[in-house]
């Protein structure tokens, strides 16, 4: 996406914020330019997800493209014992990411050593699930919505769900609905970008913080922000705040502690 994004704004920096699994669909923010500074503060933000688990087969990829491993039968489910399940995995939790994964184990690629038939031992990991909701039962397949915290994987998520359930169980289709502020009603497919124009598409660097509030700076503090030097803001508090110069150009994201005015990522 970010190679084809690159040919249609004739320029190579862009990036994006927040990887999706080869088989996921939905919501990827793609940055250009000095926005690209933006990457980690959105991939910060929560993220929402529709997810399909089939249960009663786990894969080694724990998704639906992976080679089936284990089968195992589904006992009889009520959402009540579904909404049981899920209380375990509300909240702060530990979890195992999937062996094919991009994390790296001893300076490679998990998912390269899981493809050369090697061992991967991923030590669990904490996460958040801020909202796990039930959206169906048709057996086999279980439908939920999560939404989570960064370095959450929705693959061993389901997986586990199953394991909880007493059976085996794998992703079988995904669907990322948010990331921050950015929802999948305002999302564009790459063919609509194509057609009408890169221009059109574009949103200002802004709205990867849209509640944040803006400060107006002098032609001088505007300099002098953009060249690292911290400004004097006594009474002003903010831990992130848009700053514009007098002609309304975005000079940077600044925070205050009602002392001094410093940049956080000049744009």
């Amino acid at each position: 996406m970010v190679a084809k994004v690159r040919g249609l704004a004739s320029q190579k920096r862009v990036g994006h914020a927040g990887t999706l699994d080869p088989m996921a669909e939905g919501v990827l923010p793609v940055l250009l330019g000095r926005a690209t500074r933006l990457a980690d503060l959105i991939q910060l933000g929560h993220k929402t997800y529709l997810a399909t688990a089939q249960l009663g087969a786990s894969t080694d990829t724990d998704d639906a493209e992976g080679a089936v491993g284990q089968s195992a039968a589904v006992p009889a489910l009520t959402p009540a014992l579904i909404e049981t399940a899920f209380d375990h995995f509300r909240g702060e939790i530990l979890q195992r990411p999937p062996q094919y994964s991009a994390l790296k184990v001893a300076g490679r690629r998990a998912y390269a050593v899981a493809r050369a038939g090697g061992e991967v031992d991923l030590a669990p990991r904490p996460v958040s699930v801020y909202s796990l909701r039930l959206l169906g039962w048709t057996p086999p397949e279980l439908t939920f919505e999560v939404t989570c915290s960064r370095g959450t994987y929705i693959r061993a998520l389901a997986r586990d769900i199953a394991v909880e359930l007493g059976t085996l169980g794998h992703l079988s289709a995904l669907v990322r609905t948010r990331v921050g502020p950015f929802g999948i009603a305002d999302a564009l497919t790459l063919d609509a970008v194509a057609a009408n124009g890169l221009e059109r598409a574009l949103l200002p660097a802004s709205c990867a913080l849209p509640a944040a509030p803006t400060f107006s700076a002098t032609a001088d503090m505007a300099l002098r922000l953009a060249h690292g030097q911290t400004l004097p803001a006594a009474g002003l508090c903010a831990e992130s705040l848009w700053v514009y110069d007098p002609v309304g150009r975005l000079v940077c994201l600044a925070t205050a502690d009602a002392t001094v005015l410093r940049s956080r990522l000049a744009l």
